[in-house]
């Protein structure tokens, strides 16, 4: 997605879905848009966004219920409730289950965005760690604090590449586009399966699966 901000608009009206795309759009956002809780979920796990902006009322999932599961699988991207259903009680169910933010239906455009910059912001100063099963991986010391007991320091490339499985859950990465993306200063693919090696000699042997005949993902710290 580039140097663009993008948001994920997880919305049931396609009137407003649309609106909200378009809107966003002009605001230099790139955008994708889910329909249902189901898409909603796949999107949410398949790629990273910088902000999440849920409707609750949706087909085949609940809005909160996608959010839940998506914090389940280790996805921090900040979500912002968009929601006709805005009482105290409403907001603050929102709040406790997963959302950093919540705006009642009709809501003001300029709020809207102004709420949207907030977010961003805020997760900026705190993007420098990632939850990861069983553990949070602190970008800015290469230290992965456990749940259970315990800190793991890495080497610079051990933690570059331990966080880029780690902001992308639930997604098999190849070799091919590991050596690309991570170690695209290497001339052997062998050097993919040598930082495996290394992580799991120090976090366990579950915390990077192997996906046979595919790649590698992202799995719970020992």
């Amino acid at each position: 997605m580039g140097d663009e901000r993008s948001v994920l608009v997880v919305e049931d009206d396609a009137a407003l879905a649309s609106l909200l795309r378009e809107l966003l759009e002009g605001e230099g956002y790139t955008v994708v848009t889910a329909h249902d809780g189901q898409r909603a979920l796949h999107e949410g796990l398949s790629r990273p966004f910088d902000v999440i902006v849920m409707d609750r009322g949706l087909p085949a999932i609940e809005g909160l219920d996608v959010l839940e599961r998506l914090r389940r699988k280790g996805v921090t991207t900040p979500a912002l409730v968009l929601s006709a259903l805005s009482n105290p009680a409403d907001r603050v169910e929102g709040l406790d289950r997963g959302a950093e933010d919540y705006l009642g239906k009709p809501f003001d455009i300029d709020e809207l965005l102004a709420r949207i910059r907030s977010l961003l912001r805020r997760h900026a100063d705190t993007s420098a760690t990632v939850r990861i099963p069983g553990g949070t991986l602190d970008v800015g010391t290469r230290t992965v604090l456990l749940d259970v007991d315990g800190r793991v320091v890495l080497s610079e490339r051990e933690c570059e590449f331990l966080e880029h499985l780690a902001r992308r859950p639930q997604q098999v990465f190849t070799r091919a586009g590991l050596l690309e993306s991570v170690f695209s200063d290497a001339d052997d693919g062998g050097v993919v399966d040598t930082y495996v090696h290394y992580l799991r000699k120090k976090l366990g042997r579950s915390c990077v699966l192997t996906v046979r005949g595919l790649g590698y993902v992202l799995g719970p710290l020992a």
